[in-house]
């Protein structure tokens, strides 16, 4: 038998706080707030070991990315508080983009606030942790599937032959929603992890307020309709983007995400872990003879808990040296204040923000990667919950490799996670080099070949935990 419990804590920033990050906006600061920002904790333990070393913390948090200093930090608060170890946490980040984004910025109106904010996110996880241990309860486990399309792939190509980020509706997609139900002895739910893949770009460049995107409406739609705590983890996202996306609207992200909370919730409804056989009672003479049946418990559920930690070494693209791009970045940002102070129209800072964004991408990946050159271990995480393996992987993967994995699974269920533990930037597939865009350029700092050898690399860390 398992024990699971919840807890949440808000993280909404405060206004004014640098905002968003993309290149076309106008805007620096936050103007408002739409929907609470959160972070939501999972833990599970061995039902009646209450050692903390034998738990495992799930954090479901609103951000765009958390990059390996902050992603430490939160893991060093969690472990002070709570004592689980930092190899027993997953750190998830839903990636909404319309939240404040960390570091390396070219806003600079309220920039002075994303330290401390980001800072607060180790005492907040903490807390939400430790609301979850109080709140243990024995648990059963089980996991299923639907389907839902408010995503599309993201790579169409122009009548020039560039590709761009927009709807392209004959590239690969996945429509699976992924759900593992939680619930108490009385059939209660505790909790609902919901695994989908799909951008929190609905929001756009024209969005001037603080949203967690249609993650939000997701989590608040599966609890209105299931009750529990709703986490959402994000999928292989990478080339996924929303069938509505870069508007100013937030009708549209509140509809699309509660869109994908009814079919999450639907899914969720007809998900029984307690494994039953059927019983003819007896046949009742009602006009009709009416077979009368019960449900009898056929054993337990699976309570396996485990946790691994393996990585795949991926070869690194060799990139300019970091002074170089250090001297670019500081020379555009330059350029993008001096049209702003010499009253600029949106369009030219539109224009020259443009470049500070791109080239504030290959300025993290030269301070992470150096030159880059040779192959870098990049972490994998597998966490066994009963028959569920939950896969997470600190890059933007193209979904391809999450169907890849889910399909050669030896699990029972697969949940394929990109945007935890961590960030190192895209991975794309191999076939998407030559075709050149967004997620192939300086967002990617991996040589093409890398997301098939890590494929194999999941798929070798789960086999491990289900051998």
């Amino acid at each position: 038998m398992l024990a699971a419990g919840t807890g949440r804590a808000d993280i909404t920033p405060p206004l004014g706080i640098a905002h968003a990050g993309w290149g076309a906006q106008s805007h620096e600061g936050a103007e408002g707030v739409d929907m609470p920002l959160t972070i939501t904790a999972l833990v599970i333990e061995p039902d009646g070991n209450t050692d903390p070393a034998a738990r495992i913390a799930i954090l479901d948090i609103d951000t765009c990315m958390l990059a390996q200093g902050y992603d430490r930090a939160i893991r060093e608060a969690v472990t002070e508080a709570n004592g689980i170890p930092p190899s027993n946490q997953r750190v998830s980040y839903t990636h909404t983009h319309s939240g404040p984004i960390e570091g390396l910025s070219w806003i600079v109106k309220g920039a002075e606030m994303i330290g401390p904010w980001f800072a607060s996110m180790g005492p907040a996880s903490a807390q939400a942790v430790s609301d979850a241990i109080t709140g243990l309860t024995p648990v059963r486990v089980d996991s299923g599937s639907g389907h839902c399309e408010i995503n599309i792939n993201r790579r169409p190509v122009s009548h020039d032959g560039t590709v761009f980020t927009g709807r392209n509706a004959g590239g690969f997609v996945d429509h699976e929603v992924l759900i593992t139900a939680i619930d108490d002895l009385d059939g209660n739910p505790v909790a609902t992890l919901v695994n989908y893949a799909c951008h929190p770009t609905i929001m756009g460049p024209d969005n001037r307020l603080i949203t967690p995107d249609f993650p939000g409406p997701v989590r608040e739609t599966v609890e209105s309709i299931i009750g529990g705590t709703c986490l959402f983890l994000q999928g292989a996202a990478g080339n996924q983007g929303p069938v509505e996306g870069f508007t100013g609207d937030t009708s549209v992200y509140r509809r699309l995400g509660k869109q994908l909370g009814i079919e999450a919730a639907r899914i969720r409804l007809g998900i029984d872990p307690v494994p039953r056989e059927e019983v003819l009672d007896e046949i009742v003479s009602s006009g009709a003879d009416l077979g009368m049946y019960s449900f009898n418990q056929a054993g337990e559920s699976d309570s396996t808990l485990a946790v691994i930690e393996s990585a795949a070494s991926l070869p690194i693209k060799e990139m300019p040296p970091e002074s170089e791009v250090q001297d670019n970045f500081d020379r555009i940002q330059a350029n993008l204040e001096h049209v702003r102070k010499s009253g600029g129209s949106v369009e030219e800072i539109k224009q020259a923000a443009f470049p500070a964004k791109r080239e504030t991408l290959l300025l993290r990946h030269t301070q992470t990667f150096g030159r880059g050159g040779e192959k870098r271990d990049i972490p994998i995480q597998v966490i066994r919950l009963g028959n569920t393996a939950l896969v997470a992987i600190p890059v933007e993967p193209f979904a391809e490799i999450g169907t890849a994995v889910k399909e050669r699974s030896p699990a029972d269920w697969t949940l394929f996670s990109g945007y935890s533990n961590g960030y190192y930037g895209y991975l794309p597939m191999a076939y998407a080099y030559p075709e050149g865009g967004y997620e192939v350029g300086p967002t990617a700092p991996f040589e093409a070949g890398a997301a098939e050898q890590m494929i194999e690399d999941c798929l070798e860390a789960i086999q491990k935990l289900w051998s």
